[in-house]
């Protein structure tokens, strides 16, 4: 029997409070797709926490019986990956070689706030392993596909693999993933859903396995944008009842002042990413927006900036020599490559990558200021299939694509957002605003007016 579509936060809110669903109804609907042998769940989740979930959800549903429900959320059903901790279960981080770890002994700042305000953790997603990659290929735990062309079995987007592909199948109303060049708003963007990446400092990285403690933000990968900002606002550490109270304000679409970045993030296209960039871009000029086109001579100057490694080899090769000099063989050797490039990255190499980060971000920020949003095409690529990264030199000529636009807003430290902007039953496409650092409010509330306005369109 097919699943009804899957509905957004506020519609599963809705449906709880007028007694349509009860939590109970939500888990079991999420655990039957998780568990059904003809989707993605096998491939999507590392670990399902049945019983837990199931006894959450009859918690939050006695609470709600009683008036007492710690949110209106309370009861929805949400994954998290596996760079989470959570009490009592291994932090895997898509590897075997963290298999006998010891399991966490307390839950992640992040996640502990979504359960006070009651949502319930189904279980753990795949990712790619380390979270090193855009691809969100794994070849230890499978690959699950985008929902975009089954039978072909398309890339996913990484590294928050599993959470963008149980999102969209209706294995949970979110997943929270991390984003440290583009995890949240690759597989986003190759999945057809929303991925939000905040500015870093905004979401604690406490209880987080690391991939760069520079670069890395913690954001979810939902059904809207609306649900995006629900819980990013609580992983932020908002009261639910303030944010319940006072939703961020959607803004008209007329008027909002559109900065179409011009550069190398322009480059290599593929034709249904021109087709359906550009058609959201007449689509957002017809109804008011201001769409101009954006120079900023210092873009080439983040790779050049990066030639030597980059904060994520350096960082990540801190935390994993160790590691690897224990486990070197339970590694991915793709992931253990560019994991090892930041062995040779000098002190003064990163030194001179921190001044020069900080140079940029001055001398960028005027130039973007007096746009609403900064857009561009999430990834210049359709999804493509899994089968084409198996040689390495496809896997890091993609990979380098895939992240080639999301990286400009976690070096510039900004916060960023993904939404899709292509027809229903086209491949999808991802659209992405870049706001301000720290303006996340900002441009939560921009998106919602480019969300709507695609969508009447």
């Amino acid at each position: 029997m097919p699943h009804a579509e899957p509905i957004t936060l506020d519609q599963a809110a809705a449906a709880l409070a007028k007694g349509h669903a009860t939590a109970a109804s939500l888990v079991e609907d999420a655990l039957a797709r998780i568990a059904d042998p003809a989707g993605e769940g096998a491939r999507a989740f590392l670990a399902v926490h049945v019983e837990a979930a199931r006894a959450a959800a009859g918690a939050m549903d006695a609470l709600r019986a009683a008036g007492r429900a710690p949110s209106p959320w309370a009861g929805i059903p949400i994954s998290v990956k596996d760079l989470y901790d959570e009490a009592g279960q291994v932090t895997r981080g898509g590897s075997v070689a963290l298999a006998d770890a010891a399991p966490a002994t307390a839950t992640a700042v992040s996640v502990a706030r979504l359960q006070r305000a009651g949502f319930v953790v189904l279980g753990r997603t795949n990712m790619t392993e380390f979270a090193f990659s855009g691809l969100g290929v794994n070849p230890h735990f499978g690959t699950p596909a985008s929902p975009w062309d089954r039978p072909t079995r398309r890339l996913p987007g990484g590294s928050s693999s599993g959470a963008a592909v149980a999102t969209a199948d209706g294995m949970g109303f979110a997943g929270l993933g991390s984003d440290t060049g583009g995890s949240c708003r690759i597989p986003a963007a190759l999945c057809g859903i929303v991925g939000w990446k905040p500015t870093a400092a905004r979401v604690p990285l406490a209880g987080t396995l690391p991939l760069s403690a520079t670069l890395d933000s913690l954001g979810p990968l939902a059904r809207s944008v609306a649900c995006c900002e629900v819980l990013d606002r609580l992983m932020a550490g908002e009261a639910p009842e303030d944010v319940a109270a006072a939703p961020v304000a959607p803004l008209p679409v007329a008027g909002l002042r559109l900065g179409v970045l011009q550069g190398y993030v322009t480059q290599d296209w593929d034709a249904d990413v021109t087709a359906a960039f550009e058609g959201a871009l007449a689509r957002l000029s017809a109804a008011g927006a201001r769409v101009e086109a954006l120079e900023v001579p210092e873009l080439p100057e983040i790779p050049a900036a990066n030639a030597t490694g980059g904060f994520a080899a350096s960082e990540a090769y801190a935390w994993h020599r160790g590691l690897i000099a224990r486990q070197r063989d339970a590694y991915d050797p793709r992931i253990l490559m560019r994991i090892e490039r930041g062995a040779r990255m000098s002190a003064a190499d990163y030194l001179a990558l921190r001044d020069a980060r900080a140079r940029i971000i001055a001398a960028i920020a005027p130039r973007t200021a007096p746009f609403d949003a900064v857009v561009m095409p999430t990834v210049p690529l359709a999804p493509p299939p899994i089968a084409a990264v198996e040689d390495e030199a496809d896997y890091a000529r993609i990979n380098l694509l895939l992240l080639r636009n999301t990286t400009v807003a976690n070096f510039l430290d900004r916060c960023a957002i993904s939404l899709p902007c292509h027809r229903r039953g086209e491949a999808p496409v991802g659209f992405m605003l870049m706001g301000e650092h720290m303006g996340d409010a900002r441009l939560l509330a921009v998106a919602r007016a480019v969300e709507a306005a695609l969508a009447a369109a």
